[in-house]
């Protein structure tokens, strides 16, 4: 039996169209590290908020990816098409434990080596050349001289790294992107529609890697295909479908909520800008800053305490659904100082933020990220240096998600004195 006790305040009902997340998890913290949610279908769940409760539940021994912890997604007690259901039902090693999840890791983490990474940048550097040149287009035609910085450069960037890398074709990208985002960052959609998303995207993986067997290549699809571990396991088809599914979603939705989100910092903090444009400060800062600040995902699915697990001042009763709030940890006054709510690139240890995870499943794309959002941004201020936004922040739309944190639009004006391209 739990030991759980209630909260005396009721738990929070989680808007299943998300919005600004900042006013809600100042709320939230201001009650305690941990809060008790109830997630769109009625499903009790709870969200950790503080930094230093965050970073001690996602390296917890006691807490475990494996849905099996998590009775009520077996039971009958939560519905089978459930909309969030996908982030428990995937098979992958963003769902295993232990030495499953060593073993899958191991097999695809010698492609997001430090090292092996930064081989990948002087095509980051070609194609971020490209994409800004759309971007320019794109303002040309306009009669204001307005083009949406999401669609031309912050999405096509990381989806054409990710999806080269995978060796999916160019006609697939956009599919691709429209599919993930129905079923991992929209949570306003309704269980058919996540339930139709899911199987044709696992069709269109499937079709994706099949080519791959057929004829494989130097991409990390043929790699997955062929590698084995020690014991000569290989990955399963559903194994490999999920870490195609994690590799494509982890390798372009979280990077272009990183880069938009950069970019409205940078633009609304026009004396930051100068700081990196004067050498005061680095891009690498910006980026660290942006991932404390405006984290691209905010409150993301899911971990099971396998026993009930005091955390802050609760107790989170065994095999509870939680949801690690990296944009609450972010500006966790207690941790980042009384002046967290703001944009400083300056600031101190800006690095130890939590956006990429903690522990056994921090995230391996992470250099990648580093990388692509580093290169994006020096490029496209030095090209750019007057690009400022087209509308006032308060009027871009929210995406609709309470698991993505960016906008759906990001309207710039990036013209105005535009340096030529390789100047």
């Amino acid at each position: 039996m739990s030991t759980h006790t209630p909260s005396p305040t009721p738990a929070h009902v989680v808007d299943p169209a998300g919005g600004c997340p900042h006013a809600l998890n100042e709320g939230l913290r201001a009650r305690g590290p941990v809060a008790d949610i109830v997630l769109p279908g009625g499903v009790p769940a709870a969200v950790v908020l503080g930094h230093d409760a965050l970073k001690e539940f996602l390296s917890h021994p006691d807490v475990a990816k494996d849905a099996r912890h998590c009775p009520a997604l077996s039971d009958g007690t939560i519905p089978a098409d459930w909309p969030l259901r996908v982030f428990a039902d995937a098979q992958g090693m963003h769902t295993a434990d232990g030495g499953d999840h060593r073993r899958l890791r191991s097999l695809v983490g010698n492609a997001f080596t430090a090292r092996q990474v930064e081989r990948l940048r002087p095509r980051i550097e070609e194609l971020t050349a490209g994409f800004l040149d759309d971007l320019a287009r794109a303002a040309a035609a306009d009669p204001d001289g307005i083009a949406d910085l999401r669609t031309h450069f912050a999405l096509p960037l990381p989806l054409s790294v990710i999806c080269e890398l995978l060796a999916v074709d160019p006609e697939h990208r956009g599919r691709l992107h429209d599919l993930t985002y129905t079923v991992i960052i929209a949570t306003d959609t309704t269980p058919a529609e996540v339930m139709a998303a899911v199987r044709e995207l696992v069709e269109l993986l499937g079709t994706i890697a099949a080519a791959r067997r057929a004829a494989p290549g130097d991409d990390l699809t043929s790699a997955l295909i062929a590698a084995r571990d020690g014991d000569g396991d290989r990955l399963s088809e559903a194994e490999l479908i999920g870490t195609m599914r994690l590799m494509l979603v982890a390798g372009h939705e979280t990077t272009l909520n990183l880069i938009s989100n950069a970019v409205r910092a940078l633009c609304t903090h026009r004396d930051q800008l100068t700081l990196v444009l004067e050498g005061r400060a680095t891009w690498s800062d910006v980026v660290d800053e942006t991932l404390r600040w405006d984290s691209p995902v905010s409150w993301f699915p899911f971990r099971y305490p396998t026993r009930d697990l005091p955390l802050g001042d609760t107790v989170i009763p065994r095999g509870t659904p939680v949801l690690a709030g990296y944009t609450a940890a972010g500006r966790d006054k207690t941790f980042h100082g009384p002046d967290a709510d703001r944009f400083d690139v300056t600031r101190p240890g800006t690095a130890r933020h939590l956006s990429f995870g903690h522990g056994a499943h921090y995230c391996m794309g992470a250099p990648l990220a580093r990388l692509e959002a580093t290169i994006a941004l020096e490029a496209l201020f030095t090209r750019f240096p007057d690009l400022d936004l087209a509308v006032p922040e308060t009027e871009l739309p929210h995406q609709r998600s309470f698991i993505g944190n960016s906008t759906e639009t990001l309207p710039v004006s990036p013209a105005r004195a535009a340096r030529p391209a390789g100047h």
